[in-house]
């Protein structure tokens, strides 16, 4: 077949030189003639399913003082919840903007609305403010902690995607800057119920190293897709540093970085958790083994949980660690030698 030189790429003829786009696809006349639905798309409502995880650190909020367990907390829970949704749009809508540049050298995000010029910079701008302040306005009106928690949320989308700090473009740093997001949803989850205490910083650093497996796994996932495509680096700077060995590595010890803080909360606060174990090795396999499938869905976490038997297990997961935090099982004390407080 004949090809053609786009530069950095060899293409057939007859095709578009898509990854090597420079120009927005389409130059949009004015913000009026942009359909609403692509202000709504680089706002990401589809992401707002990762949410949930705050859900945790109510859970583990209410475990630890069921004296907050009341019907009346469900009005805050759901403003609170509302408040986290904006905050991480307006985030995704400044990713979406400082982005777009590099997304026009991925396969998929070059048609993404900012990537193919279908709003102005300007109108993008606009909507990163608003919803950002929409979302922290109404965390002020749950409590100060909560409110503190939503705007560090809001500010690491600064340090993870605007210049000079950009994290996203440093090796390492750019999975721990995304991954420090599930301890500050835990966070909110936890001030959402009240004016409580911190929480154990060995369940924050716990959720953290969690989060930073799954962010690995999918920078994994992301680089065995662009490689064979384009110029890894093209698309993400630290793709330059980064090999699939080094990704995998760095898999690993995120894994053993959440086992060895679960292992501090159950000695020091619930041993029972121990027999949960098994169960949470068996879902980072689970992860695992999905990175290395062709087009693999860890690339976009939010639509993990269309996979019927990853969300089935999850939840098998979340209903065995709620039930072991609930129950006092005196030989597991025995047999590990504890005796130490528990919630």
């Amino acid at each position: 077949m004949p090809t053609m030189n786009t530069g950095n790429v060899t293409q057939p003829s007859g095709t578009m030189p898509a990854l090597e786009l420079e120009e927005p696809l389409h130059t949009p006349k004015n913000a009026m003639g942009v359909r609403i639905s692509h202000y709504i798309a680089i706002a990401r409502p589809d992401h707002w399913v990762k949410n949930v995880f705050m859900l945790l650190g109510t859970a583990v909020a209410l475990v630890m003082y069921p004296q907050f367990l009341h019907w009346r907390l469900l009005q805050p829970l759901v403003w609170a919840t509302l408040s986290v949704c904006l905050v991480a749009s307006s985030n995704y809508v400044l990713n979406e903007i400082l982005d777009a540049k590099f997304d026009r050298h991925h396969p998929e995000k070059r048609l993404r609305p900012m990537a193919s010029g279908l709003i102005p910079r300007g109108a993008a701008f606009t909507e990163w403010i608003v919803v950002g302040a929409l979302g922290l306005g109404l965390a002020w009106t749950i409590n100060l902690p909560f409110f503190l928690s939503a705007l560090w949320l809001w500010i690491m989308g600064l340090i993870y995607n605007m210049p000079p700090l950009r994290s996203k473009e440093v090796p390492i740093v750019d999975v721990l800057s995304e991954a420090i997001n599930n301890p500050i949803r835990f966070l909110l989850g936890w001030y959402a119920v009240g004016y409580l205490t911190f929480p154990p910083s060995s369940m924050l650093l716990a959720y953290w190293m969690l989060g930073a497996f799954f962010m690995a796994g999918k920078r994994t996932a992301e680089y065995r897709e662009i490689a064979g495509h384009c110029d890894a680096a093209s698309y993400r700077k630290s793709f330059a540093w980064y090999t699939e060995d080094r990704l995998i590595v760095s898999m690993l010890s995120y894994a053993s970085g959440f086992m060895f803080f679960f292992a501090v909360i159950m000695t020091k606060h619930h041993p029972e958790l121990i027999l949960s174990a098994p169960l949470l090795i068996v879902l980072m396999g689970y992860v695992t083994k999905l990175v290395f499938e062709p087009d693999s869905i860890v690339q976009r976490p939010e639509r993990l949980f269309r996979q019927p038997w990853f969300l089935a297990y999850g939840c098998l997961c979340l209903a065995v660690l709620l039930v072991l935090s609930l129950v006092s099982i005196p030989g597991v004390r025995r047999f590990l030698g504890l005796e130490g407080p528990q919630w």
